[in-house]
């Protein structure tokens, strides 16, 4: 009955930007903490981004000034507007909600940046 979905993934060149989505379902979305976090290829899944129920966020380093998480509580969803993007940023895009020491995975976005 939990759902946690990541979309809004595609190509797109170097420079370009593209907001992704994160939608939950059978839970109360909006006091989960939700993270996103992507799989690039041949690597570890690392964090990019996390913002609280109450809107507090924190970004990986790599992520900070070109990337911006928020939420649509009214809509059951967070955003990941990620601007400048780079080759380095492809990977498969994941979000997750986090509360009561449990973690809801969705199913991953590909994003892939290339000319």
């Amino acid at each position: 009955q939990v759902q946690v979905v990541a979309s809004g993934g595609g190509l797109v060149q170097p420079g370009g930007s593209l907001r992704l989505s994160c939608a939950g379902s059978g839970i109360i979305f909006s006091i989960y903490d939700v993270g996103w976090y992507r799989q690039a290829p041949g690597k570890e899944r690392e964090l990019v981004a996390t913002i609280t129920s109450g809107g507090v966020t924190n970004y990986a380093d790599s992520m900070k000034g070109r990337f911006i998480i928020s939420r649509d509580n009214a809509k059951n969803t967070v955003y990941l507007q990620m601007n400048s993007l780079k080759p380095e940023d492809t990977a498969v895009y994941y979000c997750k909600a986090m509360k009561y020491g449990m973690n809801y995975w969705g199913k991953g976005t590909l994003v892939t940046v290339s000319s």
